[in-house]
């Protein structure tokens, strides 16, 4: 049974992508090549981006379906993510089971800061995956989040949203050259800093928005962590900077922020709104342990930002 119910009138968000069975563990301190350390702490969980950043819309007060592919039927490791997505009130009718393959696998270690360090396994074969009907899927759809590692698979059904009306926002976390066509296929992109810099080939973050303005109509945005975020507006770089917390666990930290973006374009805040919004369920996310199955309840976000000073949105 569903631990969230959001209302029929939510706005309904179709995440894409591949999730993840993520080992974490906890240390004091990351190793140095070839030593070996004692974790303090041990969890499976259920992840991936577009996973995490469904976990974190569901708990915001969004409908989600996610689609994208898993391993084998046969295999208990997707059987449990399943289970976790429905515990989420996520609906997975539209996941797509890969046959002899596996559900990736990360490796990850978080220190005592709440940094992590993440070595992930996806088989080559899951890229060549077939999504459901396009019609389907869109049916009641009022957003899509996909991340820009899946444009193989996602690109055409982004391109049809757009055609469609419907904000495409891409989760652009891997470098990937400038004529990519992915960065036409969003309405909306948010980089991770090292992803962007790499794709601009440049350290200026100001500037390398502006190269990949040059090449798509889309919103295009960089979020930095502690640094807070940056985006273009008319052309110029506008910062708005990360709500001061005690972190324990960055872990999944910006797959909240790309659903928690994502609802907030969904449901008609502005660029400003939602980026206050974001950056809020995020840092709440950073102060617990836990991935993106830490993410914070509406309720908790909105008591966060009346709390912080920040007047909310109607």
């Amino acid at each position: 049974m569903s631990l969230h119910q959001p209302p029929a009138s939510a706005p309904r968000i179709l995440c894409i992508g591949m999730p993840v069975r993520d080992l974490v563990f906890r240390v004091h301190n990351l190793p140095a090549a070839g030593h070996k350390v004692r974790a303090t702490h041990f969890t499976e969980f259920s992840g991936g981006n577009a996973l995490n950043a469904a976990v974190a819309i569901a708990r915001l007060g969004g409908r989600v379906r996610m689609s994208g592919p898993m391993g084998d039927a046969g295999e208990k490791v997707a059987e449990t993510i399943i289970d976790d997505l429905a515990q989420e009130g996520i609906d997975s009718s539209a996941m797509v089971r890969m046959p002899g393959l596996v559900t990736p696998i990360s490796n990850i270690m978080i220190d005592h800061t709440g940094e992590r360090t993440i070595v992930t396994y996806r088989d080559p074969q899951m890229w060549k995956v077939t999504l459901p009907d396009t019609d389907e899927l869109l049916k009641d759809c009022d957003a899509i989040l996909t991340e820009n590692r899946c444009a193989e698979f996602v690109r055409d059904i982004c391109f049809e949203a757009q055609a469609r009306g419907i904000p495409v926002v891409l989760d652009y976390d891997r470098v990937m050259p400038l004529n990519q066509p992915m960065l036409r296929a969003a309405t909306h992109i948010v980089f991770s800093a090292e992803a962007l810099r790499g794709t601009a080939e440049t350290k200026d973050d100001i500037a390398a928005l502006q190269a990949i303005a040059g090449m798509t109509p889309a919103f295009v945005g960089v979020t930095k962590g502690a640094g807070g975020m940056i985006w273009l507006e008319d052309g110029r770089g506008r910062h708005m900077p990360s709500f001061p917390i005690e972190a324990v666990d960055t872990l999944g930290a910006g797959d909240v922020f790309h659903g928690a973006f994502t609802l907030a374009i969904a449901e008609g805040q502005s660029t400003e709104g939602a980026m206050r919004f974001s950056a809020a369920a995020a840092a709440l996310k950073c102060g617990r342990h836990g991935g993106a199955f830490a993410s914070p309840q509406r309720v908790e976000v909105e008591a966060f930002l009346e709390s912080a000073g920040v007047r909310q949105e109607a």
